[in-house]
């Protein structure tokens, strides 16, 4: 048994010690926010929080989150910063396709939250989560968005 802390909930769950964190959350718990997209922590779509920490849930093994605190995109509009930036994403209207702005909300989150005024710099180093539809620009834009109100 493993018991980890998500989104405020504690669940033991009957899973190996070596399983990634992406199906604890997605196929365990049915919480199917976070995104499969590589498997091996190249694009970030499955990207949650880990004691405030952005982390590639499909590499992490459940084992090493064990007493941690983690974070979905399902409860990142109970926290203050990350409901400016979902409010921003939508006011920028960043999505096209959608499939990765769970992790890109998440990564943008955990910057804001540690760099409340980023530079372009700062947003360029943060957000390396891939996207196809390349909505890089709408996603740094709602990043200065966000941050700034």
């Amino acid at each position: 048994m493993i018991e980890l802390t998500i989104n405020g909930q504690t669940h033991r769950l009957d899973i190996e010690a070596d399983t990634p964190l992406l199906w604890a959350i997605r196929d365990t718990l049915g919480m199917t926010g976070t995104k499969y997209g590589c498997g091996i922590a190249q694009c970030g779509a499955c990207t949650v929080h880990v004691d405030g920490q952005a982390t590639r849930s499909c590499v992490t093994p459940v084992e090493a989150v064990a007493g941690a605190r983690v974070t979905t995109i399902d409860a990142i509009g109970q926290d203050p910063v990350g409901r400016r930036v979902v409010e921003a994403w939508v006011a920028r209207q960043v999505p096209q396709c959608g499939y990765c702005q769970s992790g890109q909300v998440m990564a943008a989150t955990a910057l804001l939250q540690q760099t409340p005024n980023p530079s372009d710099e700062d947003i360029a180093a943060a957000m390396t989560n891939l996207c196809r539809c390349g909505t890089y620009n709408a996603i740094a834009d709602a990043i200065r968005h966000a941050a700034a109100g």
